[in-house]
């Protein structure tokens, strides 16, 4: 079993940054793939960025390139996301999610989801 726990989200103005933090744990997170999907109000979840358990392989949506960098520090057992020049369309909880292999994340198969943090940016 895996547990994810996202942190670091909150309220930011358009233009701002923040770093979400997915803490992991279970001593079958070794080897994973990490991936943050965001679900806005009345939308599905959409993949947001992937990273493979050594961090040589990334993947990103369209919509973040050039925005947001994931990253992990696997001594910590955490992957982070930061997203900077944030948009109201970047709103969203934002979940991080795990699987044991990589596949570049997009087609959102997690084994392993975290509860969730809300990003919140205003115009």
């Amino acid at each position: 079993q895996v547990q994810l726990v996202e942190s670091g989200g909150g309220l930011v103005q358009a233009g701002g940054s923040l770093r979400l933090s997915c803490a992991a744990s279970g001593r079958t997170f070794s080897g994973s793939a990490v991936g943050w999907v965001r679900q806005a109000p009345g939308k599905e979840r959409e993949f947001v960025a992937a990273i493979s358990w050594s961090g040589g392989s990334l993947n990103y949506a369209e919509s973040v390139k050039g925005r947001f960098t994931i990253s992990r520090d696997n001594l910590k057992n955490t992957v982070y996301l930061q997203m900077d020049s944030l948009e109201p369309e970047d709103t969203a909880v934002y979940y991080c999610a795990a699987n044991s292999y990589y596949s570049g994340g997009a087609s959102l198969t997690y084994k392993y989801w975290g509860q969730g943090t809300q990003v919140t940016v205003s115009s």
